[in-house]
């Protein structure tokens, strides 16, 4: 039986160099994201990410060694207990399997405990739920806590010049400074990013060498590399040659964003919009999107291109729209906008001259616009779930809470 050959508790963490602790085999992306988040907070490095679902993972299994942690898709299987059949043939005893799928079938569940896999969870994953089974599978300890880790805020730009930068620098900036949060800011555009300029400091090479060499990424590398803005708040970025070609793998962001996770409470990533399609896997993982456009009729259009490329929301992803710059000189009225998207923005924010002259003089002069901040309000609270400033009541304001 495969209960005899897959099982569900082992004693250590301790694995043999050669061998991964963790294998996973997803077929969507969104999955892999939940998954890869779930093995950060567990501390599990360099976990190996495969093809094909259960298919692939027979495939692989049949010629080297097993993990200790076997995660497996069966999306789309004809006859899935039949797979995983085949997948206790080629897995050695002490792996413990966990499946996913997109049926919510009770029978099937049944029988797959009853071919001795760990758990199945269907679709859309729940993070904690994945965390909570690896860790029974790794340790044996259901009730362990799981590490909190940061959380992922994307800034994509519809096109440039929209304004995703000036947005994350001001969110940033408030949860470090009012909030008193711990922020990262990770400034993707490696060559033209204006992320220091607005933060008014200076950018070294110490992200290009991480994207370069993941692999030197550690605790003495970030305290070096991060440049610090304020207490609370630092600083990824470079400002490279405008010939230089960034040529880093999407592993090697995978890496820095999973270090970065286990440092700082929010870490916001400002993704170049001409780089953002072959960050799939990135784009995919457990975060907030913030899509950023103005009101012009090539913003409306790249949303909508947007918003099909980032998929639907689930519980562990969204993608929210700021329609920034609302009602600047020639936008598009706002009825039109909204129909040549297809949908109206999430958050508005008005235009406001003030803004844009204070962004050419840096953060410290965009606290002075209020206006802006209160228009940002909702996107703080999609962020930390905390109230907004017109949200507390008056006795919150005077009592400082």
């Amino acid at each position: 039986m495969m209960q005899d050959r897959i099982q569900p508790k082992v004693s250590g963490l301790a694995v043999a160099d050669a061998i991964p602790l963790a294998m996973v085999y997803a077929s969507d992306g969104d999955s892999e994201g939940v998954v890869r988040q779930a093995l950060g907070d567990l501390g599990i490095q360099n976990p190996v990410f495969g093809i094909d679902g259960v298919r692939g993972a027979i495939s692989d299994l049949s010629k080297k060694p097993s993990p200790r942690l076997l995660i497996v898709d069966i999306s789309g299987a004809d006859e899935p207990i039949a797979q995983i059949n085949q997948l206790a043939d080629v897995c050695e005893p002490n792996t413990g399997v966990i499946v996913i799928g997109n049926r919510n079938d009770i029978i099937l569940y049944r029988e797959l405990k009853n071919a001795g896999v760990v758990e199945y969870f269907f679709k859309p994953l729940s993070g904690a739920l994945v965390s909570r089974a690896c860790n029974a599978v790794l340790t044996g300890n259901v009730e362990q806590r799981v590490l909190r880790t940061g959380r992922l805020i994307f800034l994509l730009g519809a096109r440039g010049g929209c304004g995703a930068t000036t947005i994350g620098v001001r969110l940033a900036w408030h949860l470090a400074q009012t909030r008193k949060r711990l922020v990262a800011f990770l400034d993707l555009d490696l060559q033209t990013g204006d992320s220091a300029l607005q933060f008014d400091v200076t950018p070294h090479h110490a992200l290009r060498e991480a994207l370069e060499h993941p692999e030197r990424i550690d605790e003495l590398f970030l305290e070096r590399g991060v440049v610090r803005v304020t207490e609370r708040l630092d600083l990824l970025a470079s400002e490279e040659p405008l010939d230089f070609l960034p040529a880093y793998a999407e592993d090697a962001l995978l890496t820095l964003l999973e270090r970065l996770r286990h440092n700082y409470r929010y870490v916001f990533v400002d993704v170049p919009v001409a780089h953002a399609a072959l960050m799939q896997r990135v784009l995919h993982l457990p975060s907030l999107c913030f899509l950023v456009s103005d009101g012009s009729l090539v913003s409306a259009r790249d949303v909508a291109r947007w918003r099909l490329f980032l998929g639907p929301n689930s519980a562990e992803r969204s993608t929210v729209h700021i329609l920034n710059k609302a009602n600047a000189p020639g936008s598009l009225p706002i009825e039109e906008f909204n129909r040549a998207v297809g949908k109206p923005p999430d958050i508005t924010v008005p235009y406001d001259k003030d803004v844009a002259a204070a962004t050419n003089l840096g953060v410290r002069r965009l606290e002075e616009c209020h206006a802006f901040m209160r228009a940002l309000g909702p996107a703080l609270r999609d962020i930390s779930g905390e109230p907004t400033e017109s949200e507390r009541t008056l006795l919150d304001r005077i009592i400082g809470r």
